[in-house]
């Protein structure tokens, strides 16, 4: 998958952009808060996912602008391929002229890797960045996997709302019964989906992970939601666990207004040496850390889609060493990148590609 050319209009502080793009590095540097990162963002959000920053769709419009637009010339393994996204009262996207329900119809036609200072969150912060991660990653390889944990939130919302108002209307427990069928079975889907991801990403992040520390600590991960007990974990079988454990929580669950079981709560335990990279790992082992997990997501697309993903690098490696560099770089040779820095002198003595000056949201310098 290659990036051809992105252009952006009205968005964020860019009020007129085309970079044209290098098939193998393309860098972008620039003192702070000039706009590079927002480059970063523009290319993501063809990926049909939300903003990796956790940006509102308003906030893309400049400022004393109607609406922003953003669109991407790029090359599949089939096809060159043209999207465009319109930031208005109502979002508007298209691909190749057609327009689209919503960008989530982007998902499975753009891939992409997001690899920034803020993942380390990944390790760092609780179990709901983790969970994010997951969902993201398994959304641009599954697009009914997005639908399925919106129809989840959907009813643990409803469910929780019920909770609150149960004690004064018993004829709410007949109403009750239904939303947790229905938790169950979306329950056992997202569960089953994040199992499967995870026993992939295992395998690939140990391997980077070995290389990132020259073979000297042992990675693992490990998908913590209760199952231990199960001998199979079949979308079948995490039904009726999940349908017991719900119905074992329900009391306590009325108690306290909210719901205690299910894919919400769940959480990824990451371990360097059989001790959690969270409460024991230094700065520099979390860092690994990180990396792994973000290379490995792109290996996995690699391999399930055949499209080598672009791979989108935010101010990333002026935290690393040189050999940490050389190896993230090294090991993302056989797809483009996009790598914003404020000193190119720090990458570009280890690749081959273009660089961009940015500054106050202009492209001032092609080199």
């Amino acid at each position: 998958m290659k990036i051809n050319s992105v252009t952006l209009n009205d968005f964020r502080n860019i009020s007129e952009m085309t970079l044209c793009a290098n098939e193998e590095v393309n860098v972008i540097y620039g003192q702070n808060a000039q706009g590079k990162t927002n480059i970063l963002e523009a290319l993501w959000l063809f990926t049909g996912c939300k903003s990796f920053r956790g940006s509102k769709d308003s906030e893309f419009i400049k400022f004393n602008s109607e609406f922003s637009k953003i669109s991407l010339e790029y090359t599949d393994k089939i096809r060159e391929k043209k999207a465009e996204i319109i930031f208005s009262d109502k979002k508007k996207a298209f691909l190749n002229g057609v327009e689209k329900k919503s960008t989530a119809e982007f998902i499975g036609e753009f891939y992409a890797v997001i690899f920034s200072p803020s993942h380390l969150s990944l390790i760092k912060d609780g179990p709901n960045v983790r969970r994010k991660f997951l969902d993201t990653a398994i959304c641009q390889l599954k697009p009914k996997y997005a639908k399925t944990l919106s129809n989840y939130k959907k009813i643990l919302l409803e469910r929780n709302s019920l909770l609150k108002d149960i004690q004064y209307h018993s004829e709410l427990y007949d109403v009750l019964d239904s939303w947790d069928e229905q938790l169950a079975k979306y329950s056992a889907l997202i569960i089953n989906d994040r199992i499967k991801y995870i026993n992939l990403l295992s395998e690939k992040s140990e391997e980077i992970y070995a290389g990132i520390s020259e073979n000297k600590e042992k990675f693992s991960l490990k998908y913590l939601c209760g199952l231990d007990s199960l001998e199979k974990t079949d979308v079948n079988d995490i039904y009726d666990f999940m349908t017991e454990k719900i119905k074992e929580a329900r009391k306590e669950d009325i108690i306290y207004k909210t719901t205690s079981v299910g894919p919400h709560r769940d959480d990824i335990e990451i371990k360097i040496d059989n001790m959690s990279a969270r409460s024991f790992g230094s700065q520099g082992q979390q860092r690994s850390c990180a990396l792994a997990l973000k290379l490995g997501e792109s290996e996995i697309i690699k391999d399930i889609t055949g499209e080598n993903p672009v791979a989108l690098l935010d101010d990333v490696m002026s935290e690393l060493d040189e050999k940490r560099q050389d190896y993230v770089l090294n090991h993302i040779k056989e797809r483009q990148v996009f790598l914003t820095c404020c000193d190119p002198s720090q990458v570009l003595r280890l690749c081959k590609g273009k660089s961009f000056l940015i500054e106050s949201g202009k492209i001032k310098e092609e080199k």
